[in-house]
């Protein structure tokens, strides 16, 4: 079983070096996936570069302590990001809206996941779905991810394919390394070929910008309520599902939204638009590839956690940080590191033959990406692969 039944909680003990190269590559994907969507709102609404900074500040600190905390409580890799479809939706509802009110909206939406959470409603969904559909989710929702090596390989062929032959002979040599051997030879190569550009980085802190919230009705109903439904469909519950899909079914999934919504709406006035249940880094961090020992898996989020904090007091020049390593590498090495998650996925979500039909539903809308009335697509996979799976068993009895 994946949940640790020691009594004594041993971090630097449990934790290796495949768990810090995991929380490493789950921060890096956390934050180029989605760091510019931050300044493209941002800039959108026309907030200053130090409120940017402190927004960037707010999210970095929010999960620092999200994911350490929660890890080492539930002795699981509990994985906090922001949300990122959330971002994508701040830029076209955040200007226009006074940012004050805007801060309370979020402390609305994040209001509503703390009071979601205290009802315990959540957990008794979560129940309700089968095993194959979240290991369906997973898969699907990893997928695109997975996909990134090809659309990086015709961008810099040579690096990449280096990047695949380390990661494949680390595999068959020193399993727990292939990952990090890719990511070695990814940066040797990226700094032979002259694809690394330091010339815009400069070292300095991000200072947090205080703005007390105001509440208003229309910006409750226009950031408020979308940001919440969004959280829910988008972050949480695939969030859950892959800790579900990796063995960790012990973890309240109640109390863990309690305390995000709960930091959450500490940090808000600080920038935050909150902080959710990951999925795709979380996956880093929760498979084999993070550590062979599933009970000591928390320790990759744990790390993840502390490479937040120290990216989140130098938010400031983060944008540049990454700007700095090349597309490519990136998108190679979020890839890599991914395959074993997928794969597991795709094993237990057709494992069960009476559930294929409807796994391989919530794969294929998952993965298809499509967004209906503003929710994304790990929402509706969810509600077609149950669906597919009622109507298969209806009026069946149970063997």
């Amino acid at each position: 079983m994946p949940e640790a039944t020691q009594a004594r909680l041993r971090p630097l003990s449990d934790t290796s070096t495949s768990a810090v190269v995991a929380g490493f590559i789950a921060m890096l994907t956390g934050y180029t996936s989605s760091l510019v969507l931050m300044f493209q709102a941002g800039q959108a609404a026309g907030l200053s570069s130090g409120q940017i900074s402190s927004w960037i500040w707010a999210l970095s600190i929010g999960m620092a302590v999200g994911s350490i905390a929660l890890s080492l409580r539930y002795r699981a890799p509990v994985m906090i990001a922001w949300s990122t479809p959330g971002a994508a939706l701040l830029i076209s509802s955040l200007p226009g809206v006074p940012y004050a009110e805007a801060i309370g909206a979020y402390i609305v939406c994040s209001g509503l996941i703390v009071l979601i959470g205290l009802t315990g409603s959540f957990d008794r969904i979560m129940r309700r779905i089968p095993g194959s559909i979240a290991a369906a989710l997973l898969a699907g929702v990893l997928f695109k991810i997975g996909l990134e090596i090809c659309g990086a390989a015709e961008q810099q062929p040579l690096l990449v394919t280096a990047m695949l032959l380390a990661y494949l002979l680390g595999k068959r040599l020193l399993p727990r390394y292939a990952v990090l051997a890719a990511l070695l030879v990814g940066c040797l190569l990226a700094a032979l070929f002259g694809l690394l550009d330091f010339s815009e980085f400069e070292l300095q802190l991000a200072t947090p910008v205080w703005t007390t919230p105001s509440f208003s009705l229309a910006a409750a109903i226009s950031i408020g309520i979308p940001l919440f439904i969004v959280a829910m469909a988008s972050q949480n519950l695939p969030g859950i599902a892959v800790l579900r899909a990796n063995g960790y079914h012990r973890v309240p999934a109640s109390r863990l939204l309690t305390s995000t919504g709960l930091i959450s709406i500490l940090l808000a006035p600080f920038g935050s638009h909150g902080i959710h249940m990951a999925a795709i880094s979380a996956a880093i961090c929760a498979g084999p590839e993070a550590h062979e020992d599933p009970s000591k898996r928390y320790t990759a989020a744990v790390w993840c956690g502390v490479f937040y904090g120290v990216a989140g007091i130098f938010g400031a020049t983060l944008a540049a940080l990454f700007t700095a390593l090349p597309k490519a590498l990136i998108l190679s090495i979020a890839a890599l590191a991914l395959f074993a998650s997928i794969i597991g996925g795709l094993t237990q979500a057709m494992s069960e033959p009476k559930e294929r039909e409807a796994a391989l539903i919530t794969f294929l809308v998952t993965a298809s990406g499509m967004t209906l009335f503003s929710v994304g697509s790990a929402f509706w996979g969810i509600v077609a692969g149950l669906l597919c799976l009622a109507i298969l068993n209806a009026g069946k009895q149970p063997d």
